[in-house]
């Protein structure tokens, strides 16, 4: 590379002559004509390809969060190893800088660096992508670290008008912004911050940090960035989790803006009574209560629904929604309203609902922490294929639901852990569930789910296999290519089928980091990504090539198991509106096949001047469809 080697001056020169009037310069200086290049970095192309990091760990975990003295060695060693990172690859994903730059913000700010914590929260701020992170990134930090150095005089964060002071900075931070393109992530930091709690911390780092330290001595990088993040929590954010609240709830007070709704006019229904062709269509997620869905249910001979299961083990069951302990049944008119108060919070309605889970989990003690958010991981299970369900079928007479149901792992201890033999039983369910689509005359499959590499490296640490990080590397990648290969080849041989995706909910690009699914190319294969009602990207959603078309999968509604109508938010929302207008064009034109189902789709969709977004239209995408 011309001129890497050289002084800055010199700099890369498009001509022969320019590089030889520096060669010139350089040896009137007295220097070497010219240094030999040095080699290119090494290139990171997949998250999988990044340096694996260890760190000693001992004693109490929480303990070590809250003492700066026994802090400092592992802050050290975090700090070493993310600058090793930065200065020593070349790493064009975003999402990750963000990431390892995040991490040195934080240790900045609670080594009392406020400057330099500044500094890199603008270095992240250039990093993100959507236009509304750009606005409200490390909206908090920058608030802390500001308003630190303007008390620096007086103690810093240990002045006596610190908390005024932050208040000010963010109040500062705020004031400018277009309400209308942050609103819903100012929301999100207000429920944030009304849910900060010790006990969920402290729950956190004992019920699944602690026996990974026990057993092995050490903590994996993901690990080691969770007690930097506690610590974090409990010196910088907790503390001043009421001057938030009250700040960013008075900026939305002021702000009663209500963010137009862009789909109504684009969706279309299809009207019973037409004649067109019923289709049927798998939602393939984790059950579905088909008590709620009688009329459209695709039944098979004998009149019972069409159906196939596999439960955690990848074992047949008979069972069409997930499973429930019978303490958690008993709970669960409890548990549905905490999924309408998390849903109000979100919106920042001050419902009776909301209040209550706000009061739980900000007081939630540490050794009520497993048995909570086990109950809330196997709630949502219960609850997801159902909404997803009501979705895909909304206002299409004509769509017949076929049940798909696979299982997913509520423990915060993997159970079962990770294995060979788990992933070949994984891998022969993934087969035959497509087989029985097929066989079962499907022609659309939704799929709101997914998982990457690092998943099944961090659950092989806690499960205890692998002596080392790289020998987890090694196994996990063995096992996430086995049931890749099946989910491949099983997609690609059922053509006839077009299968929808979720992007995922990370804000990172699936391709980079293996999500799967989502990042599976294929002519039969379609990956949605999320967008609000006013159509601007959602904060949660991931993004990149292998998104082709975004859907409002903010705050949609839908139904819960039993019938209670709830607005929920995620790709997994997004997904099933793609799937739910592919029933419909193939209702009005059952010759469609998945390539021209997609390109109806995507061409037909609007494309935002950003080139971001691709924002559905059924309306249109219905009258590209009709013979």
């Amino acid at each position: 590379m011309i001129g890497s080697a050289t002084p800055r001056a010199c700099g890369p020169s498009r001509l022969a002559r320019g590089i030889t009037l520096c060669l010139l310069l350089l040896a009137a200086l007295g220097a070497e004509p010219l240094a030999q290049a040095q080699p290119a970095r090494p290139r990171i192309e997949k998250a999988a390809d990044l340096p694996r990091f260890s760190y000693a760990v001992s004693g109490r975990l929480d303990e070590l969060v809250r003492a700066p003295e026994r802090f400092a060695p592992l802050a050290a060693a975090l700090r070493r190893n993310l600058q090793s990172v930065l200065d020593g690859y070349e790493i064009p994903d975003h999402a990750t800088r963000r990431e390892l730059l995040q991490q040195l913000a934080l240790l900045d700010f609670l080594d009392a660096r406020y400057d330099a914590a500044l500094a890199r929260a603008e270095q992240i701020r250039a990093l993100e992508d959507k236009p509304a992170d750009k606005l409200l990134s490390n909206l908090r930090l920058r608030a802390l670290a500001g308003a630190a150095l303007a008390s620096e005089a007086a103690g810093g964060r240990d002045a006596p008008g610190y908390a005024r002071a932050v208040a000010a900075q963010l109040q500062g931070l705020l004031e400018p912004l277009p309400f209308e393109l942050v609103a819903n992530g100012v929301r999100e930091l207000k429920a944030g911050s009304e849910l900060l709690g010790e006990g969920r911390v402290i729950g956190r780092i004992r019920d699944v940090l602690q026996p990974v330290a026990e057993r092995s001595g050490e903590l994996g990088a993901e690990f080691a960035a969770d007690l930097l993040a506690a610590r974090y929590t409990l010196a910088a954010l907790l503390p001043l989790g009421p001057v938030f609240v009250d700040v960013l709830g008075t900026y939305l007070d002021a702000h009663r803006t209500v963010k137009p709704d862009i789909w109504a006019a684009r969706d279309v229904a299809l009207a019973p009574g037409l004649g067109l062709a019923p289709v049927r269509i798998a939602v393939w997620d984790s059950g579905v209560d088909i008590a709620l869905f009688r009329r459209q249910l695709a039944r098979g001979a004998g009149g019972r629904p069409i159906a196939i299961a596999f439960d955690l083990r990848a074992r047949p069951s008979t069972q069409l929604m997930a499973p429930l302990t019978s303490e958690v049944r008993a709970r669960l008119p409890l548990m549905g309203a905490r999924t309408q108060g998390f849903s109000d919070l979100q919106s920042n309605i001050d419902s009776p609902e909301a209040v209550e889970v706000k009061q739980w989990l900000s007081k939630l003690a540490p050794a009520d922490y497993r048995n909570a958010i086990e109950a809330l991981a196997m709630v949502g299970n219960y609850e997801h294929g159902t909404h997803v369900a009501g979705i895909a079928l909304a206002g299409n007479p004509y769509a017949r639901l076929v049940v798909a149901r696979l299982e997913f792992d509520y423990h915060l201890q993997p159970d079962p852990c990770p294995s060979p033999a788990q992933a070949r039983a994984d891998a022969a369910a993934i087969g035959r569930t497509v087989a029985f689509l097929q066989a079962n005359r499907v022609r659309v499959v939704n799929m709101s789910w997914g998982g990457d590499l690092a998943s099944i490296e961090t659950a092989l640490e806690q499960c205890g296999v692998g002596r080392t990080s790289e020998e987890r590397k090694d196994e996990a990648r063995t096992l996430f290519d086995i049931q890749k290969k099946a989910l491949t080849e099983a997609f690609a041989g059922a053509p006839q089928i077009l299968f929808v995706t979720a992007a995922g909910n990370s804000n990172n690009d699936p391709a980079f980091v293996e999500d799967v699914p989502a990042a599976i190319v294929l002519p039969n294969l379609l990956t949605v990504g999320a967008v609000d009602r006013a159509g601007d990207e959602a904060g949660f959603t991931s993004y990149g090539a292998v998104v082709k078309v975004h859907a409002n999968g903010y705050q949609v509604q839908s139904v819960l198991p039993g019938g209670r109508r709830v607005a929920l938010s995620g790709t997994s929302m997004a997904a099933p509106q793609v799937a739910n207008l592919a029933a419909k064009l193939l209702a009005v034109n059952p010759r469609l096949d998945p390539e021209q189902l997609i390109r109806i789709i995507v061409d037909s969709a609007d494309r935002s001047p950003d080139g971001r977004r691709n924002l559905l239209n059924p309306k249109r995408a219905l009258a590209a469809a009709r013979p």
